[in-house]
């Protein structure tokens, strides 16, 4: 039992430092347009983020019960070194990216991390194909949806405003990007939270903590700190990438931009599914940068981000697997 509770502390421990992570490396996704613009201070926009991913990861546990209980089968086959090694994974990815100032999905990371895990655990038995069918479809398609929305958002735009003075025009959109980049912090704290509590959960349905999949009170409130804490930390080279490299923002382009990302994003929480923050603010500015023109948008940078896209899931496969199998080998010679 001992040994049991340390395993258990160790996941909370990992889910925790996994959110925190996740917080600072997609801090760009809430506050990188409003900072870019200029409508508001880094330091004011980095807590007023930090506020506001608590209060959204308090939301609604929806996309916690998809990352809990729609990759795995059932929570019986696997164990608490497959969540570890799963987290470990992606933490290491997440830091890897983060370094290198390389946008990428945090949640990618962790589906692959767990996927890699349980394969050489327990091998394919142990994966619901469905469900991890249906959470990669939402990831794809959301950034697509949001590249087409963010287009069409910027267009009205460009017809209500469209002859308004440039210097008016600016002015009024950076009082209103205040308002975009809260709700985006709130959006992005109400899907991206929800993932480590998934995962928490989890691993207390297979240690007998909990006999249903219902996320606890006290693991909302763990989860909603640590991804504040690090939102409060902040990303700043990814910051740079995402607020200047794809596409010189403007302050109407950038209310665009974070509205039309916190809508995709929210509209996905509803309907419970998860998806890339990363992605999803990405795709807003390429199709807000299109509506202007088409050469505005650096697809260059647009095409690296995307080549980590693609190399995510299949790497943090391969490095849960790894660290499963190393695990596996410090428990067999007495180290753990």
């Amino acid at each position: 039992m001992p040994e049991l509770q340390l395993l258990i502390f160790t996941v909370i421990a990992f889910a925790l430092l996994f959110d925190f992570i996740n917080g600072f490396h997609d801090t760009a996704n809430a506050i990188a347009t409003s900072v870019s613009t200029r409508a508001l201070k880094p330091q004011t926009a980095i807590i007023m983020a930090a506020f506001l991913n608590f209060a959204g990861a308090m939301y609604s546990t929806g996309v916690a019960k998809t990352i809990g209980g729609d990759i795995v089968s059932s929570a019986s086959l696997i164990n608490e070194h497959v969540i570890i090694a799963a987290l470990s994974g992606s933490v290491i990815w997440n830091l890897f990216t983060w370094w290198i100032a390389l946008p990428s999905s945090s949640s990618h990371a962790l589906v692959g991390g767990v996927i890699g895990a349980v394969l050489v655990s327990v091998g394919s038995v142990g994966l619901n194909f469905y469900g991890i069918g249906k959470i990669v479809i939402s990831l794809i398609a959301s950034p697509i949806l949001a590249i087409v929305t963010g287009f069409c958002v910027m267009h009205i735009l460009f017809f209500f405003f469209g002859k308004s003075a440039p210097s008016l025009l600016n002015w009024r959109f950076k009082k209103m990007q205040i308002l975009s980049a809260a709700a985006m912090a709130f959006s992005h704290g109400s899907n991206d939270a929800q993932k480590s509590m998934g995962i928490i959960t989890l691993a207390l349905i297979t240690g007998g903590y909990l006999t249903e999949f219902e996320v606890p009170t006290y693991v909302k409130i763990l989860c909603a700190t640590a991804m504040a804490v690090g939102t409060a930390t902040g990303g700043w080279k990814i910051i740079k990438t995402v607020g200047g490299k794809i596409f010189k923002l403007e302050p109407i382009s950038g209310f665009a931009s974070d509205l039309n990302s916190s809508i995709v994003i929210f509209s996905a929480t509803l309907l419970h599914l998860p998806v890339s923050t990363t992605h999803v603010v990405s795709g807003s500015i390429m199709g807000v940068g299109t509506a202007k023109r088409l050469r505005a948008v650096h697809w260059g940078v647009a095409q690296q981000m995307v080549v980590a896209w693609v190399l995510t899931i299949p790497c943090t496969a391969i490095m849960g697997a790894l660290i499963y199998k190393f695990i596996m080998y410090l428990t067999s010679i007495g180290v753990l």
